[in-house]
This record gives C-alpha cells, structure tokens and sequence, in this order.
C-alpha cells in the first residue's frame, strides 16, 4: 500500500511538472489535458485517475506553487538577525530566494492569480516590518509608502527576469538589487 501511495504521488508530481512546463510555454487556454497526459508520458485515461480536468490540475498547482512560495518568502524573511545585515546584504537576503522561485517556476504568477494576494500583502507587511526594525524613526505612512515600492520595483522587474537567459538575467538581478539599494538607502529609507 505504502508503495502504490508513492508512486501516485510521484505520478501527480509529474503531471503537475507537465502542466506547468506546457502553461509557460503555450498557455493555460492552449494547453490541453492530453498534452499535459503526453509531456508527463501517461495516456489521458491515467491522468484522469488523478485529475478530472485541467482545472483541478491547475488548482493543485497552483496549491503547490503557494506552498514553494511560502517557502521562498521564509528564507527571505524569517531571520532574527536580518534587520541586522548590510542593506546590500539585506536586499540580497530577500531578493534571492524570490528570482530564484520564480526562475524555477515560470508562469507561477498567472496560475496562482487571485490566491497570491495575501503572500503579496504578507511580503509588503514583511517588508514594512524590516523597514521599521532599521528604522523605527519613520512615519508609519513612510513605511507602507517605501515597502509598497520597493515590493513593486520587484514585480515590475520579475517578468524580465525570469524571460532572460544567463548571463543577462544575472545583470538584470544585480540592477534589480542596485535599483532596491538605491532607493532604500538612507536618508529616506534604511
């Protein structure tokens, strides 16, 4: 029992795997349940042992990817000591995880959609609490303005990003990060 519980879970992985390579790649509309089934090498008759259409197969990934980013947003944040680093140190410690996440993941920003806007606020709110604990002087709207911006400088950048092939996508993270040190740099901001 215990071996037919891990191959169906390593078999909805793969679907999963497929579906979200073919949605970067064609589309959520243009990608059909037997492409997915092909790309993930079962017959359609097998995927549907798991998945009664597409968007069941795009809701449990979109789960997945929520998860991974849950995860991605704790690596950047869930440090004591964080507040503590150099800002470039910092703003290194925060943007990583996100480039990294979404380099892994094409696409992740379309199928989560909706469900993604409280990780959104949470990374604002985070972002809000590291700006307070470097800088307690700020006004309180000082603070929701500048992570608000700063969390926007990230998403407007990501797509570019994630597009680029090495080594340009290096050189876009690196100004990614020049443009957040720059702007969070005292005296407005850490």
């Amino acid at each position: 029992m215990v071996k037919r519980q891990a191959r169906g879970r390593q078999r909805i992985g793969e679907i999963l795997d497929a579906a979200l390579a073919l949605f970067a790649e064609t589309g959520y509309d243009r990608t059909s349940t037997n492409a997915i089934a092909a790309r993930a090498g079962i017959s359609p008759g097998s995927l549907y042992q798991y998945f009664p259409n597409k968007e069941a197969i795009a809701d449990a990934l979109s789960e997945r990817l929520l998860g991974e980013l849950r995860e991605a947003h704790a690596a950047a944040f869930d440090d004591s000591a964080v507040a503590e680093l150099p800002l470039p140190d910092l703003v290194s410690r925060v943007v990583d995880p996100l480039v990294f996440f979404h380099v892994a993941n094409p696409g992740a920003k379309v199928l989560i959609g909706e469900k993604g806007q409280p990780l959104h606020t949470g990374v604002t709110d985070r972002v809000g609490a590291l700006l307070r604990a470097r800088s307690p002087h700020l006004p309180d709207d000082d603070v929701r303005r500048t992570s608000t911006v700063a969390v926007q400088i990230v998403a407007a950048l990501m797509g570019g990003i994630v597009a680029a092939p090495e080594p340009e996508r290096a050189a876009l993270v690196q100004e990614l990060k020049r443009a957040l040190t720059g702007y969070l740099a005292p005296p407005g901001g850490l």
